[in-house]
Formats: C-alpha cells, structure tokens, sequence
C-alpha cells in the first residue's frame, strides 16, 4: 500500500500546451493546500516542508511558468496575470477547486490574483515572506527597479545591469543567506540548482518581464486588503524577520485586514523556509488546520 504522505511528481498538460510540473503528498479527503513558490526558485523549496504536513493536509506544490520543470509555449506571455491564469487551469485541470494557499516572494501575487478572481475557493492563506503591502518594499532591492518601472522594459539603461544582476551567483546565494546567522543550515543544493535553472537559454529575458510585471503588483494591493476584510480565513504570516527583499513590516501589515491572524517573526532570512522548517510547518498544522473554512 502507498502512503500517501510521500511526494509524487506528476506533469499535467493544460489547453495551450502548457505542460506544468507539480509535487503532490497527501490524502485528497483532507483539506488541500497549493504552495506556491517564487523567484528564483521552484516548487523544490517545499522539498521538506511537504512531508511534514502531508498527514493533514492534501499537498500540491507547482512550479510556475518560466521556473523549475514546467514547459510552456515559445510565445508565453510572461504576466503574472498570466502566471495566476496558469494556476487557475491547472487547478481545474486537477480537480482542486476548494484550497488554502501558501505564497513566497511572486508567488503571493500568483495566489492572490486566485483570490480575487475566486474567493469563495480560498480556505486560508500562509505568507511566508509573500507581500501584499508597499510598505515592504525597501529600497534597499528595490529603488532600482521601481525606477525602471518609470521606462519601458527594453530599455538598456536598465536591462543590462539587471541582466547581470540575474547572471551573478552571488546575487542568488544572498537571497539565501543575507538575515542568516547560520549559513551552514541551508542545503546548497538548494541554491545550487537555482542559479542552474536560471542559466538555460531565455531566463534572462523572462526574469526581465517580471521584473518590470511587478508594477502592476501593486495595483491591485487595496482589492487584497478588502479581500482580507470581507472573508473570516485564518491568515498565517510566518516571515524570515531579517528579510531585505520583502521586510518585516509586510508581515505585520497583514494584521490590519485579516480576520483571523497569526504572526510568525522568525530570526531568518528571505528563505525562512530553509532554517525553519519545523516552526512553520508546526504552525500550518495548528493554527491553519485548526481554523481553515470547510
């Protein structure tokens, strides 16, 4: 007999030929929840966090378009509209219509965009350094692309310092380790296979789409807010409290609309994932399954 907690990995083929890879554990009677990952990563950084809530939750982990093993057509366009439109029929495609969400980095606009399209199908949410707020958004990473949000997203003024910015192996494994005080405690594999991912043919200009999308991120922040306001789901924000990209503040933002709201501060990094594992996870398995809307 096969236990259920244990990862499979499944491709499945969505009507523009979208070919999406996903991880999935879990029984299916019990509650789903669809984590989302972001950049530059891919579904590979829940590779721990799976098993440990697998007994209570039925687990679906996708990698998004232009990350980790899902294929998409040549002429994909690279949104995160579009991203969030890709999950949306993969879900269906899976026959995962009720779900709990887990966002990082652009996952968060991903699974929000699922939110606002479909409320009534979001069951409780977990930000584990996701953002939703403006006030995150430290200039330290980033002033410079909301400047070139000011210009088109062609312009060699910016390209070519951003496409240096992707192409440095140092600028992946800071997303890592910066808010760290242990480094050793994350697997390099990890990063490794990251920036491995990242030097295929077309990432570059991919990751530049996005990077210059993010704007419109920020547009529909007010429509989250009420979102939060309108609906009773438990609202988890465990948040690497150290993180440079998307600082503390994000997390306790969300306390000001969610219902029903835990915070999580956790003395780590961007990828609080990698160093605490066991305390998100244990509070997924509480705090989320405990108040999650059947």
């Amino acid at each position: 007999m096969t236990d259920s907690r244990i990862q499979t990995f499944h491709t499945a083929t969505l009507s523009n030929n979208t070919k999406v890879w996903y991880r999935e554990a879990g029984d299916k009677s019990n509650p789903s929840i669809v984590l989302l990952h972001g950049y530059p990563t891919s579904s590979t950084m829940f590779r721990h966090l799976i098993p440990l809530i697998s007994d209570k939750f039925h687990v679906i982990a996708p990698d998004l378009p232009g990350f980790g093993f899902t294929e998409v057509p040549e002429d994909y366009h690279y949104s995160f509209d579009n991203l969030a439109a890709t999950v949306r029929e993969f879900l269906k495609e899976i026959n995962v219509t009720r779900f709990a969400i887990y966002v990082f980095d652009y996952g968060s606009p991903v699974g929000f965009r699922l939110a606002l399209k479909d409320p009534s199908s979001i069951t409780g949410i977990v930000t584990q350094n996701g953002n939703a707020y403006e006030e995150a958004l430290g200039d330290e990473f980033w002033g410079f692309i909301k400047k070139y949000w000011q210009t088109t997203q062609t312009d060699p003024v910016f390209v070519k310092p951003l496409s240096q910015f992707i192409a440095d192996r140092k600028n992946v494994d800071d997303q890592y380790f910066i808010g760290v005080k242990d480094k050793t405690a994350i697997e390099p594999a990890a990063y490794t296979l990251d920036f491995a991912l990242l030097q295929r043919p077309g990432q570059t200009d991919i990751q530049l789409k996005l990077f210059h999308d993010y704007q419109n991120n920020l547009t529909i922040y007010p429509a989250i807010h009420e979102f939060l306001k309108a609906h009773r789901i438990p609202v988890l924000a465990a948040w690497g409290k150290n993180d440079y990209i998307f600082t503390p503040e994000g997390a306790e933002a969300f306390g000001k609309h969610a219902q029903k709201f835990k915070l999580t501060l956790l003395d780590s990094g961007h990828f609080a994932l990698e160093t605490h594992v066991q305390d998100i996870a244990h509070d997924i398995n509480t705090f989320l399954h405990d108040n999650i809307a059947l």
